[in-house]
């Protein structure tokens, strides 16, 4: 499970991560990333969001949330260099991915991130 300060939970910090307009996509994923803060105490907050447009049925939108939420989880273990700024991230699927394997979402994180990195923003 992923620690309660990576967290992103706020309504407020999801609409302001959206209107930051930063939004890097690959094959699977899409992700919104928010400013960069510049106290670095803080640690890099996350959202998974799974629309109804993807699959209708909850269970299902949940799976997907979970495949992703654990493959963020394993690399914020790993000490990433790539998360170790504090900002927003929202992380979103473009189809219903549920039956895709660790490792193709694994990659598909660490190519969004590597983006991010590059981006300097």
């Amino acid at each position: 499970m992923l620690k309660e300060e990576n967290r992103l939970k706020a309504n407020c910090a999801y609409n302001a991560t959206y209107n930051n307009k930063n939004v890097f996509t690959t094959d699977l994923l899409v992700m919104y990333a928010g400013k960069q803060k510049e106290n670095k105490d803080y640690p890099t907050k996350v959202g998974f969001v799974v629309s109804k447009k993807i699959h209708k049925r909850a269970v299902r939108r949940n799976r997907i949330k979970r495949l992703i939420r654990e493959n963020f989880r394993l690399l914020l273990k790993d000490n990433n260099p790539t998360i170790n700024t504090y900002q927003s991230i929202i992380i979103m699927p473009k189809y219903d991915i549920s039956n895709k394997t660790y490792a193709e979402i694994n990659k598909s994180i660490l190519i969004l991130l590597n983006k991010l990195a590059n981006k300097n923003i």
